[in-house]
């Protein structure tokens, strides 16, 4: 791996056939924000055979990237982290940004989420659907942690010239309806100074179903891209009947998921 601490896209591989749709993501996302791409395989142990196919595997994958996009700047890395400590790594060692893994692998994943300072992007290794991540839907709830999801919700908008849409949630209570307009009204501030497409929907549902109501009108209206927080606060009980984040990811479909852990602060991207 470089030296170099320039902020990069790390792209999680499998080793499989569908690191193909993994690494188009990855470099779609490197080229909007203007990172480095780094294509990772994380063995999980020290001293294996896996490593050194990895090895040779990481530097095929590598010949016709740097063919077709000289000029986007590529590396590879494979790591022995147990995934539950890998994403906080890779973010202060290596300067990861965004890390991008498959969603029909969420499960595996979902631990390291938890963990990691940085998004995670999933996207359906197994279709043929390639992202623009040109319309962006974004569910603002209570929580105060929507100001880590509503900036990189805008950079998506700035960056890319997505088309934003915020669903805000409906809450009875005077105070937590007074808490979502607040941070509906941060949002639209925000869109505003950087002069992005937005439009702001009031949601019927609460909170807690908030994402699931995102969700179901990014689906309904060809969106590309769904911005949501993950679980603030993770109980036994949540772990036994599935956290919202799981439910989501098993109804998107070939839709892109970008989860931010509101249990961490999140790194910035460096413009």
């Amino acid at each position: 791996m470089s030296e170099s601490k320039a902020q990069k896209v790390v792209v999680f591989l499998t080793l499989e056939s569908t690191d193909k749709n993994l690494i188009l993501n990855g470099i779609r996302i490197a080229n909007i924000f203007k990172k480095e791409l780094c294509l990772c395989f994380n063995t999980g142990k020290k001293n294996t055979d896996e490593a050194e196919f990895a090895k040779q595997k990481l530097a095929d994958y590598l010949v016709p990237i740097k063919n077709e996009l000289p000029n986007l700047p590529v590396s590879t890395l494979i790591t022995s982290e147990k995934l539950r400590n890998l994403p906080e790594k890779l973010a202060d060692d290596y300067e990861a940004i965004i890390l991008v893994a498959g969603s029909e692998n969420f499960s595996k994943y979902a631990p390291a989420v938890e963990e990691s300072p940085v998004p995670f992007l999933f996207v359906n290794e197994n279709s043929e659907h390639f992202s623009e991540f040109k319309k962006v839907v974004l569910p603002v709830d209570l929580r105060k942690e929507n100001s880590e999801s509503i900036v990189w919700t805008s950079y998506f908008g700035r960056f890319n010239e997505a088309a934003l849409v915020v669903v805000a949630a409906s809450q009875k209570n005077k105070d937590d309806n007074q808490q979502v307009k607040y941070n509906a009204a941060l949002a639209k501030k925000l869109f505003q100074k950087f002069e992005i497409e937005h439009k702001i929907y009031k949601g019927a549902k609460s909170s807690f179903q908030n994402a699931f109501e995102a969700l179901e009108m990014a689906l309904a209206s060809d969106c590309d891209l769904l911005v949501i927080l993950g679980s603030s606060v993770i109980t036994p009980l949540d772990r036994l009947i599935g956290l919202p984040e799981k439910k989501i990811m098993k109804r998107a479909g070939n839709l892109p998921v970008l989860m931010i852990n509101p249990r961490k602060d999140n790194y910035i991207l460096c413009d």
